[in-house]
């Protein structure tokens, strides 16, 4: 797990290519992450099914409710399948503008 901090985003990035060990590293680990916008970065699997990533929804839930941004990052996903209460992107840049606006949002009180 590698994790970089640009500004008042996390971006944090499985390096080992186990998924369940890598969210059960992102959920113990959540109280160091709970103040910042978060991006997870799993963009490294190939052939995500939808099941594995609504293994993400309850710290999506948990981290949204304190008004902050989690955004998935995976490349090879049909995003269309994907429930509204994820977001889900393609690239970091993709996931950076997203946070952007939510930011944006939130100040305006949306």
């Amino acid at each position: 797990m590698k994790v970089d901090q640009k500004g008042h985003t996390i971006c944090i990035k499985d390096t080992q290519g186990d998924l369940v060990s890598f969210l059960m590293k992102v959920t113990h680990q959540y109280k160091s992450f709970e103040k910042h916008n978060i991006i997870i970065d799993i963009r490294l699997h190939q052939n995500l099914s939808v099941k594995e990533i609504n293994t993400f929804m309850s710290l999506s839930k948990t981290h949204r409710k304190s008004q902050k941004s989690f955004i998935i990052a995976t490349s090879d996903l049909d995003h269309n399948a994907i429930s509204d209460k994820l977001t889900v992107v393609r690239s970091l840049l993709e996931a950076h503008d997203i946070i952007e606006m939510e930011e944006i949002e939130r100040d305006l009180g949306f």
